[in-house]
């Protein structure tokens, strides 16, 4: 089939890749300028620059206009191939195709549309998490599922091992769903829109630390802003402190939510949850912190007395 991709970062080089290394011809690939936007310098493979590489025509775009569908309808393509294009694709594009448009998202939909699923789903708890290929359609993430792999989430991972994991899945998901298109297959899945969720894209506020949540959630919070994404953060004493690493208590702790009260093993435990003055809560051990001018050091070298509290604000 001809193929025109649409495609952004390291999932849409993966996508890319996987189409050039198919038995389908890809005649024209769209996608996104350079972004200064702190989420989108992470796995910033190059779109264009693999593009280019292979002698496929390369059309920069922050979002669909006219000029963008009459190039279109010149590639004469059978399919479009998306994924991590990231502004609304308008009807005339995603039906000019005789198959449509296949979209390439990283959940397991219906649940995680949007943006920065596998962020969303870590700190959520969700016991797996994966890829799925679906047909687009006027609602975003919502088209009948051609193909889905779905990977377990471990108790340690991160939100960059699962980033690794299920990046390998792009491959086998996009040529898989395209082989079914290709052999005429037209009847897939429907997705249960009762099991549908809608995540926004992350950004500052939503890696402040609220010691009002259960010290489960705050782990997971912890293990899913893990490096390269921007690390989850607090403030002490009126400067900023950023959480590398923690784990859940072992004892349970009452209190006020944010006091730094405890040294257990190698971490300082940090009251945690809404109902911290029952005593029935686990806390939050810090086993690493990063002060604001840079320094990395072990939260039992950093906390050198217990007493008084962290906080959402300086």
């Amino acid at each position: 089939m001809r193929v025109v991709m649409f495609g952004y970062q390291t999932w849409g080089h993966r996508t890319l890749q996987a189409l050039l290394d198919s038995e389908h011809d890809v005649v024209t690939v769209v996608t996104h300028p350079k972004s200064e936007h702190a989420y989108e310098k992470i796995w910033s493979d190059s779109v264009a620059d693999l593009a280019e590489k292979h002698g496929v025509p390369v059309i920069i775009r922050n979002r669909p206009d006219d000029g963008l569908l009459a190039l279109l309808e010149e590639a004469a393509p059978d399919i479009i191939v998306a994924n991590n294009w990231r502004t609304w694709m308008p009807p005339e594009i995603f039906n000019l195709p005789r198959h449509g448009t296949l979209n390439i998202h990283d959940s397991l939909l219906p649940a995680y549309a949007g943006f920065s699923p596998l962020i969303w789903a870590l700190i959520n708890g969700e016991p797996e998490v994966g890829v799925t290929a679906h047909m687009m359609d006027d609602e975003l993430d919502a088209g009948d599922i051609v193909v889905q792999r779905s990977i377990p989430v471990g108790p340690t991972d991160t939100a960059t091992d699962l980033f690794h994991r299920t990046v390998d899945l792009i491959a086998p998901v996009t040529v898989d769903a395209l082989n079914l298109i290709a052999s005429g297959q037209t009847a897939f899945t429907p997705q249960d829109r009762s099991r549908a969720s809608f995540f926004h894209k992350r950004a500052e506020e939503d890696i402040r630390i609220d010691w009002n949540w259960p010290a489960q959630d705050l782990e997971r919070l912890i293990r899913a802003q893990s490096a390269p994404y921007p690390s989850a953060f607090t403030f002490h004493r009126g400067q900023r402190l950023e959480v590398v690493s923690a784990v859940v208590s072992e004892g349970r702790y009452g209190g006020t939510p944010g006091r730094v009260f405890y040294r257990e093993g190698d971490g300082v435990v940090i009251v945690a949850g809404a109902d911290a003055r029952t005593g029935r809560n686990h806390g939050l051990a810090i086993t690493r912190v990063r002060t604001e001018d840079g320094r990395e050091l072990p939260a039992a070298e950093y906390f050198t007395s217990m007493g008084g509290y962290l906080t959402g604000r300086p």
